[in-house]
């Protein structure tokens, strides 16, 4: 693992627990540039660990700092997710720079290092994992539709939405804001809570409209997780 260290952290608020990991991309058109711009002061902004393409991991800030990665955010009552969370960057250059698949590689050398992270710290494996914009969903769509969250849930990081029979019946109304709330989203603006939920867990229907698909997905999740 390589040392690039990062002056843009502090202490964790002591009232704020540590339970989740953030999942981000860069959006930056490469590394270098990405890993510059939070290791530089005057960005004010950073993560714990940066995975390039090829899996090669970065750590800028240690573990029991808050680094600066989440900004302003909500999840589950929180608004000081720096320090209820570690902040991880996959290197991809993100929406505004061409999208594109994440490499097997970088994928692979992200769960050996969630594994150690949960281990490490106790977390919740099947709860701790959010995504940017399930903390930010009139912010941020990062890591985007295209993060493999199935795929690591069948390594036993996250949970994956599988409905049932019954959670296709009928809905009621208002009940996709409802569950989205009861999930962890900040609902202020529910369309985009349900844009991200659906980025994340739904991505054939990324509409923020909520089909019959998309209300079993939010059921079946919700159950998941409890």
């Amino acid at each position: 693992m390589k040392q690039s260290p990062s002056p843009n952290f502090n202490a964790r608020a002591a009232t704020v627990a540590l339970n989740a990991v953030v999942i981000h991309y860069t959006g930056m058109k490469t590394a270098q540039e990405a890993l510059a711009r939070m290791c530089d002061a005057e960005s004010k902004v950073s993560a714990h660990y940066m995975i390039d393409e090829d899996g090669a991991i970065t750590q800028m800030v240690d573990e029991k700092n808050r680094a600066w990665h989440a900004g302003a955010s909500f999840w589950r009552g929180v608004t000081d997710m720096n320090s209820a969370s570690m902040g991880i960057e996959l290197v991809n250059p993100g929406h505004e720079f061409g999208y594109r698949l994440f490499p097997t590689a970088q994928i692979m050398a992200l769960c050996d290092l969630l594994h150690g992270i949960i281990q490490r710290h106790s977390l919740n494996a099947k709860t701790c994992l959010l995504a940017h914009s399930d903390i930010a969903p009139s912010r941020k769509q990062d890591p985007g539709e295209l993060f493999p969250w199935a795929y690591l849930a069948q390594q036993g990081l996250g949970a994956w939405p599988e409905p049932a029979e019954q959670d296709y019946e009928t809905p009621r109304q208002t009940e996709a804001t409802a569950l989205l709330s009861q999930i962890g989203y900040d609902i202020t603006a529910p369309d985009d809570a349900l844009t991200a939920f659906q980025r994340r867990f739904h991505p054939e229907n990324i509409t923020g409209v909520a089909n019959l698909e998309t209300i079993a997905r939010l059921r079946a999740y919700k159950k998941s997780v409890g």
